[in-house]
This record gives C-alpha cells, structure tokens and sequence, in this order.
C-alpha cells in the first residue's frame, strides 16, 4: 500500500495523510477535476482549520438546549452544515457530524484508491484486518479527536474506551465500525462506515434508543453519507460532489411494503427451521433478491427504494455475529428514523440493553408487515401486530 494519499475537503487539497499522519502538503494531481481549488489549506492536522479550531475556552456553554421544533425548514440541495444547522441547535451534535463527514471523505478516496492485499493485522475479536480497515480506525478516531465534543469513542477494530478529551457534559461518546465489509473491497463491491452517537460518556448501559444521532457513509459508484437526528424527523442522504462538498438530496420517512429481501447468514437455514421457513416464503412469493454481502449497502436500499426486508439470523451452529453497538443500533436508529422497523424476533433492537462492549445479536430491518412475517415465523407471535393484514404489495 502506498504511503500516503491526498484527500478532498471544502474543494480544496489538504495535506496528505499516512499512519503517521504526514503533515505535508501537496500540490493537485493534474488528473483530478478543475473544479478543485487549486489552494492549498495550511494546517498541520488532517483536518484543516476549519475543524480544527476551536478555542478550548468555547466549549463550556456550547451545547444549546435542543428544540423539537425547528421554525427553519431543512430543503434538499442543503449543504451538510446548512442542514445541521436547521436541524439542530446542539452545536457539539453539528461540530462531531460534520467532522465525521470530514473523515468519510478521506476513507471514501482510500477505498476507491487502496491496495487491498490482507495483512498480518488481527484486531482483538480474532478478525482479520484489511491495511484500509486499520487507516479508516484511524481517521475516524482523530476526527472524533478533533471535534472536541467526543469524550469516549471505541470501534470495531479497537473494542476499548478511548478518551478523547471531549467533555462529560455537552459531550459525547461514539462507537463505529471504521468499514463495515471490508473483506468486499478486492472484489469492488460496496462498503462502508457505521457510526453511533450517545451523550454523555457511557457507551454499556445504554441502549440505542439512548442515541442522539447516528450514520453511515457509503462508499459505491456514489459517495453517500446517510444520517438521522434524535429531534429532527427523517433519514437524510448527502451526496458528495465533485468539489468535495456533502450535497442533501433525500428524505426518507415512510419505509412502505415491496417484495425485495436480503438474506444474510443463509448457513443457518440448516439448523433453523423457521429461518428456512421464511426464506422459502421469500422465494414462493417471487420476491426479488437483493443481497450484496455487506450490511451497509443492503440496509441502505431499504432507505433508498423505501421497501424491502433484511434479515440476519442466528441458529445452533451459526452463532449471532453482528455487533449491537458498532453496527446493529445505529442502522437499526437509522431504519426506525425512516419509518420503518427493527427486530431482533421479540423486541426492536433500540430497546436491547447494551451490557458489554461485544454483545452480538440476530435482526431484521424492513417495513412493518415485513417485520410482523419475520416474528411470527421465528418465534411464533409479533408485538406488531394490530389486526392489518401481512403481506407485501408487488
């Protein structure tokens, strides 16, 4: 893998970046489009100064009391922190989103550009880690750093509390998967980064109903970086422009009935009969398959085509292995955010107590009825049901 790479922010070029974080600048690479600002943005952190200064004097006091009702109305063609700013009044909340979306961009760019040969590098929970899984942890970690509102923050690939200086109060603590289906990116399929935000400095004890935002970004053919706030309705996709700017261009509020699932952990059909059940339900009904095998995109569709049904069960030999809060929370906050619904058989994800830092769990995202079939199938009944009947328009 090469050494270092350029990286996009506020159309301009700012310093390259490596494990060691070189400070040193660049010129534009001839190939890259003339809309890029040809300035270069002198600062000696990975994030420029526009995230980076903040007079530590500033903090106390930061955080505003946040308002359910908003009399500022957030448009599509918003910028990033246009609608932030609309949607929030916590200016901690506006300062860590925006310097995560910071941190995207540069990932979104290493993916598109990185080798991708394994290393030698296994992370705590025995998995194996791509050299762009350890660049990601990295980013995301100094972003959050950067920010000054992040106390806590863990990841996947680090499964410990880091203290990030930011405050207990008016702060908060974050827990991501830095990239989310990185055993994909040799075969260039789509990957990305799931992230959760918490007031305060607890990340066990909490659930993810506690969240206060969550999102992932999406590194595909597109660029997307997908959010949800806690006071503000809907799910919203930011597209990235070529200029380097986080562009909104959806709402999502209503998550509908259609005949589109993607099954994971299929291996468990062996050894679960009712999880089998419901995928030969899936394919007698002539529904559509949309699996990609990795969980960032597949959720995304959901929110995107506002229809469908993911599932990832567990059985007797196929153990749950997806984590509650690096990765099933905060999806499950942006599904639920979108008008649709979670399950993990019993109860929404966003009701599951997260004990420790490494607790697994089955689920299932979708539209209500889709939700109401995946109870009732596994385990008999469905805390949904209300008398409308179950099942998916064409």
């Amino acid at each position: 893998m090469e050494a270092s790479v350029a990286f996009y922010a506020r159309g301009a070029f700012l310093p390259t970046t490596s494990s060691k974080h070189s400070s040193a600048l660049v010129s534009p690479p001839s190939s890259i489009s003339p809309s890029f600002s040809s300035k270069i943005l002198k600062s000696s952190s990975l994030f420029g100064e526009s995230l980076r200064t903040v007079p530590k004097s500033s903090l106390k006091g930061s955080k505003l009391k946040s308002s359910n009702t908003s009399t500022t109305r957030c448009e599509i063609g918003d910028s990033l922190e246009e609608f932030l700013t609309k949607s929030t009044s916590d200016r901690g909340l506006i300062r860590v989103m925006l310097c995560m979306g910071e941190a995207l961009r540069t990932i979104s760019f290493k993916v598109k550009t990185a080798s991708c040969g394994g290393t030698a590098c296994v992370n705590s929970f025995g998995d194996e880690q791509l050299a762009v899984d350890v660049l990601a942890d990295k980013l995301l970690f100094e972003a959050l750093e950067y920010s000054h509102f992040c106390k806590y923050a863990c990841s996947e690939e680090v499964p410990e509390l880091q203290d990030k200086g930011g405050p207990v109060e008016g702060g908060f603590s974050v827990a991501f998967d830095p990239l989310d289906g990185s055993s994909i990116v040799d075969t260039n399929f789509t990957v990305g980064t799931i992230f959760g935000v918490w007031p305060g400095d607890k990340l066990t004890g909490v659930t993810g109903r506690d969240q206060v935002a969550a999102a992932m970004g999406i590194f595909g053919p597109r660029t997307t970086y997908v959010l949800a706030l806690k006071d503000a309705p809907g799910t919203h996709e930011f597209l990235l422009l070529d200029e380097g700017k986080w562009q909104h261009v959806k709402d999502t509020t209503e998550i509908g009935e259609g005949k589109m699932f993607s099954p994971g952990n299929l291996r468990a059909t062996t050894d679960n009969p009712n999880y089998a059940k419901l995928i030969d339900y899936y394919i007698k009904e002539k529904y559509t398959l949309r699996y990609t095998g990795g969980m960032v995109p597949d959720v995304n569709q959901i929110i995107v085509k506002e229809k469908g049904i993911f599932t990832n069960v567990a059985s007797p030999s196929a153990k749950a292995k997806l984590r509650l809060l690096f990765e099933v929370a905060p999806l499950g906050f942006l599904i639920e955010k979108a008008g649709g619904y979670s399950s993990d058989g019993t109860q929404s994800v966003l009701d599951k107590v997260i004990d420790n830092l490494d607790d697994r769990t089955q689920v299932a995202y979708g539209s209500k009825n889709e939700i109401i079939r995946f109870e009732e199938t596994l385990y008999g009944s469905s805390r949904l049901k209300a008398g409308v009947p179950v099942g998916a328009a064409a």
